[in-house]
């Protein structure tokens, strides 16, 4: 796996991707509407797979995104969005009265391909695991934010498919991928 990338879109594109994401989470947690606007040139117009996480003060508060560049990217963060705020199984939909809280990370991915475990480097890739009709992803920041070595990175994205730790080892497929991860805290 080629895991050199140099950055996709430039500042100017990241904060307007990152604005994007503020106005389409904001209107929609009050008003249950989408924001209407142009759509952008350039490479936000161009397809796209990215993942939105949202915290509040820290802590993980939805998760959602694309594995596959089936959209325009600036499309397929604004859907991310909103489901992180609404359709994360692991928690309420995000209130109004939170959002002053609420920070946005966007992940914008590269194509998954097939890597050999002993190939994945911890804070560079990204990895989805999958065995039979279980799949589980993790993105390339959780393993560096949690303290994690390749080996518990692996066993985590096992659990993360509902897969016991170590069925990485035993025939379940991997896929790696990197990604240009920016966010309205840096």
């Amino acid at each position: 796996m080629n895991s050199e990338r140099a950055a996709f879109l430039d500042e100017k594109e990241r904060q307007e991707l990152l604005r994007l994401a503020r106005t389409t989470l904001e209107l929609y947690v009050r008003e249950h509407k989408e924001p209407d606007m142009a759509a952008p040139e350039g490479k936000l117009a161009s397809p796209g797979a990215a993942f939105v996480t949202l915290t509040n003060k820290g802590r993980l508060r939805g998760c959602i995104g694309y594995t596959e560049a089936v959209a325009p990217l600036y499309k397929v963060v604004r859907e991310c969005v909103m489901a992180a705020a609404t359709e994360d199984r692991r928690f309420p939909p995000v209130s109004a009265g939170e959002l002053a809280f609420i920070d946005l990370e966007i992940s914008v991915l590269t194509p998954m391909v097939p890597i050999r475990a002993e190939d994945v480097e911890v804070g560079r890739h990204g990895l989805m695991i999958s065995h039979q009709q279980k799949r589980g992803l993790l993105l390339p920041q959780v393993p560096v934010d949690l303290g994690w070595d390749r080996e518990k990175f692996l066993d985590q994205v096992c659990v993360k498919a509902g897969l016991p730790p170590g069925a990485w080892r035993r025939g379940a497929e991997l896929k790696g991928f990197t990604a240009e991860v920016f966010g309205e805290r840096e």
